[in-house]
């Protein structure tokens, strides 16, 4: 017997595969510990803007600026600010609900960070987006200050949430979660027919 041939032109039908087993899904990131990884990267793009003023005073504008301005400017003109605006839904709400008047004036200062360092952006956008097109019309000890201004206005701001408004977050968000919890299972018992 002679096994059978099958035609170049036309491919052998593939047997039909098991079905996959069910998983469960992997978790999404908790969003506090999202927004710390933000800050990780804010740290290290602060750096690099730092490096970056440094090279320009050095090299002037030249391929490596480029890229690096085109970067520095991604990240502040997009990450962070959905990053101010993740906090400011995440993070503040639950903190200015509770009954901590210190606390809620560290929000109230935080959320005001968050528009001086919009402004400080504002200023320094211009001339990091002419590098990153390689124009040198930037006013060197200008870009200097500004960034200088710019990074310890975000080095403060970044300490306040993570020694105080993050753990304090985290500790009031598991508060809330295990209150709604209990209220389910307070119904739940409340409903039931051996209740009583």
């Amino acid at each position: 017997m002679t096994a059978p041939t099958v035609s170049p032109t036309r491919p052998v039908p593939a047997a039909p595969r098991a079905p996959r087993p069910s998983r469960a899904k992997v978790p999404a990131l908790p969003p506090l510990d999202a927004l710390d990884r933000t800050h990780q990267r804010m740290m290290e793009v602060l750096v690099a803007l730092k490096h970056l003023v440094e090279h320009l005073a050095d090299q002037g504008v030249d391929n490596v600026a480029r890229r690096e301005a085109k970067t520095i400017c991604g990240f502040f003109a997009n990450t962070a600010r959905q990053h101010h605006a993740d906090e400011e839904a995440l993070v503040f709400p639950a903190l200015v609900r509770g009954a901590d008047p210190i606390l809620v004036q560290h929000v109230l200062r935080l959320q005001q960070d968050h528009g001086w360092l919009e402004e400080d952006w504002l200023e320094l956008a211009p001339q990091l987006h002419a590098v990153a097109e390689g124009y040198s019309w930037y006013e060197l000890d200008t870009l200097r200050h500004g960034v200088g201004v710019f990074t310890a206005l975000y080095h403060e701001h970044i300490a306040l949430e993570e020694s105080l408004i993050y753990p304090e977050a985290r500790r009031q968000l598991a508060h809330e979660a295990a209150a709604r919890q209990q209220r389910l299972v307070d119904q739940g018992t409340a409903g039931s027919p051996d209740a009583g």
